[in-house]
């Protein structure tokens, strides 16, 4: 038997409830590397204003990163191209709110309770660093390199990962002398839009009494508040 999630995201100013869609899309896409300059700038901030303890995922300035990247425009035009194949319109990308991210791992975790209302759409920068993210409830390990593109339900639980490993997340993978650092531009697409829900599988207003007396975004198993272990990545009963 496969756990029911439900997602209780912001629809203005009440909550709506939605199915987790148990799609994920993945592709390997053809981008510049980043100029030398702007991989030396982003060391320079990881090390100075962005210290990454293993399994932290933090913002890095993007406006700065885009006046050092020739390539930008081309990054985003082939995450276009490539939502274009999955029958998504062009103008749906430039629209939607994006983001640059580091991470040195990443443990499970979903992020429903702050993003229920979107899907993620990531475009991976870096060099192959022996890293996977991995989708627990799919079972799908994507390995991570520079032009890995995923489009998810934030609802889905996931973490990054070594590859190959099968004891879950470990901050002991990561030592401070080697570099498992990843960096990424992130996409928030609105779960709303039908074209985006009906590539995710995603069915609306299942269960509109629960959302009718929340507060607060949240994903429920089976009806109960759960949370995410951030080492295996199996649901829990939350405190």
């Amino acid at each position: 038997m496969h756990d029911l999630l439900t997602s209780y995201f912001w629809h203005g100013d009440t909550l709506r409830s939605r199915s987790v869609g148990g799609v994920v899309h993945a592709a390997l896409l053809d981008v510049p590397e980043p100029p030398a300059r702007l991989l030396a700038d982003w060391q320079r901030e990881i090390a100075t204003n962005v210290p990454l303890e293993p399994g932290d995922v933090e913002p890095m300035p993007l406006a700065r990163a885009r006046a050092r990247w020739p390539d930008y425009a081309q990054c985003v035009q082939a995450m276009s191209g490539w939502l274009g194949t999955l029958g998504l319109p062009a103008a749906l990308l430039p629209a939607s709110d994006v983001a640059l991210m580091a991470c040195r791992g990443a443990r499970y975790h979903h992020d429903g309770a702050q993003y229920g209302g979107a899907a993620f759409c990531n475009l991976f920068l870096s060099d192959d660093k022996g890293l996977d993210v991995h989708f627990p409830v799919t079972g799908q390990r994507i390995a991570l390199t520079r032009g890995t593109a995923l489009l998810f339900d934030t609802g889905q639980p996931h973490a990054v990962v070594p590859r190959g490993s099968d004891h879950g997340f470990d901050t002991a993978d990561f030592p401070a002398d080697e570099d498992r650092t990843q960096l990424f531009l992130t996409w928030e697409l609105s779960i709303e839009d039908a074209q985006v829900a009906r590539l995710l599988g995603i069915d609306f207003d299942v269960d509109p009494a629960t959302a009718s007396r929340l507060d607060e975004e949240q994903v429920r198993v089976n009806g109960e508040q759960a949370e995410v272990c951030a080492r295996s990545g199996r649901w829990r009963n939350a405190p």
